[in-house]
């Protein structure tokens, strides 16, 4: 295309060249006619047309070399107008290729990646982002064409800046609103249970504009694109099942148009088909992660652009940290949304995801709890556990309150004739302490159930608590104070437990697995704290 346009350009100056060679002629032709006064001409006659020709030579050669500098200079403008448009498409990084699956790889050029303060600041509303701490994109090109050139516009934006565009305006519409303070009914949206309202309704609203997750096919069945649907890791599979059949807006089948990257895998899966039990060796898992993460980097080169960072794997087992580990990208750069979400073992809560832990018995929640109870209903115990002796915490407990006091009901197993969503559906406070692990799904069934939790764990990450306000509907108490439990709940007012029960019927919602999935349940939610996630990162354009 440059060499046609240029190839037009040169034409049109070559027919002007012509026309001033007509002219010529046509001046020397009567300059001939007008000395002609019969056949034979004087000597006068004679010198004085050799000097008219010369004079007509003159011009004609000036003439020329004029047209000939204008040509060059046409030549040279398009020449670097079409060189900067093609730069322009450039892709926006070089990657390194893979030798070959097994072989050590050529590591990539890190990205230029411009980190912000976390978004978990947009929801503190005397917190926020300033506009300078995000970086402004550049335009590649800079020729800018004559005003009434035909020649297109030189500054071509590649697909990675267009989408970096929008991620900027996303971001700025929730600063504006995080500042704005609006006011929300409290009956439609229970403003009180969110850091900054405003915000997250903002930042959801451009996730449902904007947001775009690219599911990569590699792998097979089982262990990728499958996961266990039932019991307590159900929602491993849940979400690979709504990502990849759901028929939401958030799927892209276009990699180029993916703000992030999902891994389909099941570390349960794993578990399942690759663990020999009782070994306790869990070298299978990491390799598979590493295999996996070889495989997709060789076929396409969005790992390599960013070194994983807008990469994302989901794991409700507990070894899901530690399949991780298989690559130390996929550990440490890449976002891990994960039921252990323990930040003393390498959970990081500014890139990592905090995954609700749910116990989906036959693939549904128990009918006991599945629909919110009356507000009304009658709560004779004060608070309730049941369950076995995992950890370092529910020891204590059950050393502490087992059989002591007929208002806290502790126990290790419920005997027979004894319901366990009974117990929650009966008690003011349901008692939530970490097992080996520090998630529960026990805090899911008590928000169905209304019973407000007592949360007894250390370095719990809690789900979405980087937009939700857990003080508003449940109770921290910390285990040396676990002697002292009675007197901590018993002194808590009717006021602010009434406050903890609308708060528990309001974040409800946020925590049902629907299907198909509905706005603001948690498939939603999960997406929205991966949303925020890549939104706390830029990939800057590498010339």
């Amino acid at each position: 295309m440059v060499t046609c346009t240029n190839h037009t350009n040169a034409a049109g100056g070559d027919d002007h060249n012509n026309n001033n060679n007509n002219n010529d002629s046509s001046s020397t032709e009567n300059f001939h006619g007008t000395g002609s006064g019969g056949s034979g001409r004087s000597s006068t006659s004679t010198s004085s047309s050799s000097s008219s020709n010369y004079c007509v030579w003159l011009v004609c050669s000036v003439m020329f070399l004029v047209s000939s500098v204008m040509v060059v200079a046409v030549f040279t403008i398009v020449s670097s107008s079409s060189s900067s448009s093609i730069a322009a498409w450039s892709p926006p990084f070089k990657f390194s290729a893979f030798k070959s699956a097994g072989t050590t790889t050529k590591t990539a050029t890190p990205p230029n990646i411009s980190s912000s303060k976390s978004l978990a600041y947009y929801f503190i509303p005397n917190n926020i982002i300033s506009a300078a701490a995000t970086t402004t994109l550049t335009a590649n090109a800079t020729t800018t064409p004559p005003p009434d050139s035909h020649l297109p516009s030189p500054i071509i934006l590649t697909r990675q800046e267009i989408l970096e565009r929008g991620l900027a305006k996303a971001r700025a519409a929730i600063r504006e609103a995080a500042a704005s303070h609006r006011n929300f009914s409290v009956t439609a949206f229970s403003a009180h249970i969110y850091r900054n309202p405003a915000a997250f309704f903002q930042s959801y609203a451009e996730m449902e504009k904007r947001f775009k997750v690219y599911v990569y096919e590699e792998g097979e069945l089982p262990i990728v694109h499958y996961g266990p649907c039932k019991n307590i890791y159900a929602i491993e599979g849940r979400f690979i099942h709504e990502m990849e059949h759901g028929g939401n807006r958030f799927r892209t089948r276009d990699p180029h148009s993916g703000h992030v990257y999902f891994m389909p895998f099941s570390v349960t899966w794993m578990v399942k088909y690759l663990y020999k039990p009782n070994t306790y060796n869990i070298s299978p898992l990491k390799q598979f992660a590493s295999d996996y993460v070889r495989a997709i980097s060789t076929n396409h080169p969005f790992w390599n652009r960013t070194q994983g960072a807008d990469h994302f794997m989901l794991s409700c087992h507990d070894w899901g940290p530690h399949a991780s580990r298989g690559n130390p990208f996929l550990y440490n750069t890449s976002i891990r949304v994960l039921c252990n979400a323990n930040s003393s073992e390498g959970f990081n809560p500014r890139k990592d995801v905090s995954l609700p832990e749910i116990q989906l018995y036959d693939g549904d929640v128990s009918s006991k709890i599945r629909n919110p109870p009356p507000a009304n209903r009658s709560r004779p115990y004060l608070a309730f556990f049941a369950g076995g002796l995992h950890g370092p915490i529910r020891p204590i407990l059950v050393q502490h309150w087992k059989g002591r006091d007929a208002a806290i009901r502790v126990y290790e197993y419920l005997p027979k004739g004894l319901d366990y969503y009974t117990f929650m559906l009966k008690s003011k406070f349901c008692l939530c302490p970490s097992g080996h692990e520090v998630a529960s799904p026990r805090i899911v069934e008590a928000i169905y159930a209304e019973c407000v939790p007592v949360i007894l764990s250390k370095h719990y990450v809690l789900p979405f608590s980087d937009v939700l306000r857990w003080e508003a509907f449940s109770i921290k108490v910390e285990i040396s104070e676990i002697p002292r439990l009675k007197e901590i709940l018993m002194a808590i007012p009717d006021d602010e437990y009434k406050r903890l029960k609308e708060g528990l019927r309001a974040v409800r919602r946020h925590f049902v697995l629907n299907h198909p999935a509905q706005r603001f349940d948690m498939f939603h939610m999960i997406l929205h704290s991966v949303w925020l996630r890549r939104l706390n990162f830029r990939l800057a354009q590498k010339l």
